[in-house]
């Protein structure tokens, strides 16, 4: 699938303050779905004598210029992990500087959004986040979910485990209640019961700053992406750094368990329809 938005001449109409320049030079296949690791900020404010918080306001022009991209690629859902479970054990002043970032964020991109047709959704356990945050992240969602060509889903007090087990004794219940037969139980019934309920598996996986592990990342839903893992920090990744995460992403053959022979009988036998 080539650049989508390109095709339909539709980024005449998108808020775009990326190099458009550069997003033009790929031409390759477009992942669905894009979920990525934001990792580094820390390290790049450290190594320039700043505080981290620094790093992370860094770190979300970093996002804007990655939802944007996809957004002009045409890529359907882009999933950022943004705050695990396991960071609320953080300096509580780091803690509270990344809760109030995003709050920043929510209101500061509200109308390029809206414009760019890009509805947001945050998976994680919101229990956790504050009731004004919580407000604030029902309200954009709300006013992003209007016919919106790409999903952001921004995981915040989020873990792959901790999601895995919510999805269990959601199970658990439906059967106990005879909702469900035990026997009957599939992985399509297991999905229904995720943050992520509905949404393609990630394609491809970008983790920044060289860090090779998931880091309790979508555990379910990796199983088959691709993994692309770059020493960049994530607030120097741009448009080239996407372009060349794609580049690879392309240049590899998907087999999701199957065999290279078995892929070419399959192109075959398409050919011949």
């Amino acid at each position: 699938m080539a650049a989508q938005v390109n095709e339909n001449n539709e980024s005449e109409s998108l808020d775009l303050s990326v190099n458009e320049e550069i997003l033009q030079s790929y031409k390759g296949p477009v992942p669905r779905h894009v979920a990525i690791i934001m990792d580094g900020n820390g390290r790049w404010a450290k190594s320039r004598g700043m505080k981290r918080i620094r790093g992370h306001h860094e770190g979300a022009h970093a996002v804007r210029r990655v939802v944007e991209s996809c957004r002009y690629f045409g890529v359907e859902v882009l999933t950022l992990y943004a705050f695990s479970a396991q960071n609320w054990s953080r300096p509580r002043d780091e803690v509270s500087g990344l809760m109030t970032l995003f709050d920043i964020y929510i209101r500061r991109e509200r109308k390029r959004l809206i414009k760019n047709q890009v509805g947001l959704k945050v998976i994680g356990d919101r229990d956790k986040l504050s009731p004004k945050l919580q407000r604030s992240i029902a309200a954009l969602e709300e006013a992003t979910s209007q016919d919106p060509k790409m999903s952001l889903q921004v995981a915040v007090s989020y873990g792959g485990r901790e999601e895995i087990l919510r999805a269990s004794r959601e199970l658990a219940r439906a059967v106990s209640e005879g909702k469900l037969d035990p026997d009957s139980i599939s992985e399509e019934h297991f999905e229904q019961f995720l943050y992520t309920a509905g949404c393609p598996d990630p394609d491809l996986m970008i983790r920044t700053s060289g860090e090779v592990r998931i880091s309790n990342f979508l555990l379910w839903q990796l199983a088959y992406s691709e993994i692309y893992v770059t020493d960049v920090l994530w607030p120097d990744f741009d448009e080239a750094q996407l372009v060349a995460a794609f580049e690879s992403f392309g240049s590899r053959e998907r087999r999701f368990g199957l065999t290279g022979d078995q892929l070419e009988d399959e192109d075959d036998s398409n050919d011949s329809d």
